[in-house]
């Protein structure tokens, strides 16, 4: 994968992930909130966005969204699949509901 694709891989990726946020936040609110892991503040910009700034941002070279799980307990079980299922979501959402939200720079 060379620079240009990569580049282009990370604007696509940037365009979903706005779009997506700013439905969710549209729809439901608290659960976009708790869900993206982001303020209210945060969800008041990403509502707020007109789809030219959402193009513009997502043309940035640098990845808007980032993985919310920086522990390799949580991140475990994500991706244990051999443990029970319903147990481990449920045990890593409410893991995820403890974590800080990400707030306006």
């Amino acid at each position: 994968m060379n620079t240009m694709q990569l580049q282009e891989g990370i604007r696509e990726i940037n365009l979903s992930y706005l779009m997506l946020a700013q439905q969710m936040v549209k729809e439901d609110r608290p659960a976009a909130i708790y869900r993206l892991g982001i303020s209210q503040d945060m969800a008041d910009v990403i509502e707020g966005l007109s789809p030219a700034q959402i193009i513009k941002m997502a043309a940035s070279n640098m990845l808007l969204c980032c993985f919310r799980f920086d522990d390799s307990l949580l991140f475990n079980m994500v991706t244990d699949y051999s443990k029970d299922k319903l147990m481990a979501k449920a045990h890593s959402a409410i893991l995820m509901s403890a974590q800080p939200v990400a707030e306006l720079a």
